[in-house]
């Protein structure tokens, strides 16, 4: 699918705000983007190899809902999966899932840039992990918060450009009360994104509950030894947008499709309430009956 506008350099619009290590890191990643063997190596990487450790490791645990829902995309077209945040591993179950059901774009989901992008080690920790979907980076500093406008310029060219699906949370960060089903408030920067990619994407809202916040090696665990909380995923209809993806591109534009499709995310916690309840009256039957 071509675009019509330029891609963003987010090297140039770093300069003098970037480390050697961070536009080095920033020229590699970006630098697979590009149609070529190392682009379809990584899509077949993502595919095939980490959608099945996510699948295996989560597959005792795990119950989705939901799927007829999702559009039919060819492999040109771009998908932006709008999630709630509560563990650092929503989207790899999420996506990981819809991969290894043959969803054939390229995955990515912003990160923030700390470790990530700040020292060879996270290099390697996002190609291993994910193959490079950790992308692009999201600055909180403050000397670099004005090269966030680029990167999300990035991502919509990427997602203009087609063949993408990209992860994201609304709320920006995670929640880490003990209530899984009220959220943050929405963060504009997402409204933004879906604006600028307009109608060459779609956009699927996604409920997650169950996956532990921060503790992988118990999480794996827990899958195999009977000990984990059941990983509940429901999936929402595509989200219309209406005249607001047609409205100027302003910040009040932006929060009101960042409420959109927050809104649409904490609409599929009352789903999966009940689906859970479900599963636990099923597994409570077998104990009265013995």
């Amino acid at each position: 699918m071509a675009t019509a506008r330029t891609r963003p350099d987010l090297i140039e619009a770093g300069k003098g705000k970037l480390s050697f290590i961070e536009r080095c890191t920033i020229r590699f990643v970006r630098a697979t983007f590009n149609p070529g063997p190392v682009d379809a190596c990584i899509r077949y990487l993502q595919r095939v190899i980490g959608s099945t450790w996510i699948h295996h490791f989560t597959k005792n645990l795990r119950h989705v809902y939901g799927l007829e829902r999702l559009p039919q995309l060819s492999r040109e077209q771009s998908l932006i999966l709008v999630c709630n945040h509560r563990s650092f591993f929503d989207l790899y179950v999420v996506i990981g899932h819809l991969v290894r059901l043959r969803q054939p774009q390229r995955i990515i989901f912003p990160v923030r840039s700390k470790f990530f992008y700040t020292s060879f080690l996270g290099l390697f920790v996002n190609g291993v992990m994910s193959f490079f979907a950790m992308y692009p980076p999201i600055f909180r500093e403050r000397r670099q918060a004005a090269l966030n406008p680029a990167t999300l310029d990035e991502l919509a060219w990427l997602l203009e450009r087609g063949g993408l699906l990209v992860g994201m949370h609304p709320e920006g960060t995670r929640k880490q009360d003990d209530d899984p089903y009220t959220l943050l408030p929405a963060q504009r920067g997402i409204g933004r994104i879906i604006r600028d990619a307009g109608r060459n994407a779609s956009v699927v809202p996604v409920f997650i509950n169950g996956l532990l916040p921060n503790n992988l090696p118990r999480q794996v665990i827990s899958n195999f030894d009977g000990t984990g909380r059941d990983i509940l995923v429901v999936f929402g209809h595509p989200i219309d947008f209406g005249a607001l993806l047609d409205a100027p591109s302003a910040p009040k534009t932006h929060q009101a499709i960042a409420d959109q499709a927050l809104a649409a995310v904490a609409a599929l916690g009352s789903e999966e309430r009940k689906h859970r309840e479900e599963l636990e009256q099923r597994a409570a039957k077998p104990a009265e009956a013995s």
